[in-house]
């Protein structure tokens, strides 16, 4: 078998582009050269001065973060696709034949981001792409949050109680470094309380189905008139949505409306919004013992409709990325989570350039 020459690789190449290659509709929708600065600073490169390897270009590498995020990828298995995927090679900007990053790379290049704090810098870079762009946070923002699942752990009795004491996982299984490792003391269980809640003519709730759930949570907010993620913030299952908020509300969007649901719902919240002059719209709860009013009812219905628009955030990462944390630790998942909602974002910003393009 001949290996192929570089005229046959080339009229592949055409044709991957004559059909419709997504990454290269990605590379002409995204500025990423834009990212280039924030990347260097974040990644701490020197000037080649003392010389050895250089490193592999900081523009390449944060494609291969976003297209990993995108099919939520293993370091080990983007590897292996890097070098399958001549569609990829060509978008990170790799030669056929030559270095190409591997597993530990990959993974370097993502915690040095991560632990300069770029990642959330890089996210901020785009809003104002976006901005420039004429995509300004308009029409109020819609805030939610979604349970991310990690790998469970399976603990003793007094490991858990250690765990949920606070200690650091080298202070719980001590003597054990490997096991130490691979411990998660940052994700939590919850319950996921499935389906709309409905009552009986007494007013009483109907029996909800409950799933118990380890992992994370990703607070979003995105803006009601383009539907980006404007601002997040990722914690342990187990801790509170309504205490999120001020985190991850949006000051720059032109409206003051906020929707979210009733878990959002608090005396301290609706004070701080209307302290910095924005209008609630978030859901009403049912009066303890007495059926809901028709009024709130009502009024809660027409607040779900704009609402909505947040869940087909979450479809899409889990759905088309199949959203998992495969990490440990809290950091390391405010990583991956910070990727998969630029990624979305890189993904509706081809949606509107397209639909402008259709009319």
């Amino acid at each position: 078998m001949h290996p192929p020459s570089l005229f046959s690789l080339s009229d592949h190449l055409q044709r991957l582009s004559k059909d419709g290659d997504p990454l290269e509709i990605l590379e002409g929708t995204v500025d990423f050269e834009q990212f280039r600065d924030l990347l260097i600073g974040g990644l701490g490169y020197s000037d080649g001065k003392k010389g050895g390897r250089p490193p592999f270009d900081p523009v390449s590498m944060f494609k291969v973060l976003v297209v990993q995020a995108q099919h939520n990828l293993s370091d080990a298995r983007m590897e292996f696709m890097i070098r399958d995927r001549l569609s990829w090679m060509r978008f990170f900007g790799f030669d056929l034949g030559g270095a190409m990053p591997d597993e530990n790379t990959i993974r370097h290049y993502r915690n040095r981001l991560s632990e300069s704090g770029t990642l959330g810098s890089l996210m901020e870079a785009f809003d104002h792409q976006l901005t420039q762009q004429g995509y300004l946070a308009m029409g109020g923002q819609i805030v939610d949050a979604t349970l991310v699942p990690a790998p469970k752990q399976r603990n003793t009795e007094d490991e858990k109680a250690a765990v949920k004491a606070g200690r650091s996982a080298k202070q719980i299984w001590r003597g054990k470094p490997n096991k130490a490792h691979q411990k998660d003391v940052d994700a939590r269980w919850t319950l996921k309380i499935g389906g709309k809640i409905r009552y009986r003519p007494d007013g009483t709730p109907l029996p909800q189905i409950a799933t118990p759930v380890f992992g994370y949570k990703n607070h979003i907010s995105i803006d009601r008139r383009y539907g980006f993620i404007r601002k997040a913030k990722t914690t342990s299952a187990a801790d509170s949505d309504g205490r999120q908020l001020r985190d991850v509300i949006d000051t720059n969007n032109t409206a003051s409306n906020v929707w979210a649901d009733t878990a959002y719902r608090s005396q301290r919240n609706e004070k701080w919004l209307a302290r910095n002059m924005m209008t609630s719209r978030i859901h009403r709860r049912k009066p303890r013992g007495k059926p809901m009013p028709e009024y709130t009812a009502k009024a809660n219905a027409a607040k779900s409709s704009v609402r909505a628009k947040v869940e087909h955030v979450f479809a899409h990462q889990k759905g088309r990325y199949g959203l998992f944390i495969r990490t440990i630790g809290l950091a390391r998942a405010e990583a991956k989570l910070t990727l998969a909602n630029l990624a979305y974002n890189f993904d509706r910003l081809i949606f509107h350039e397209r639909r402008q393009c259709t009319g």
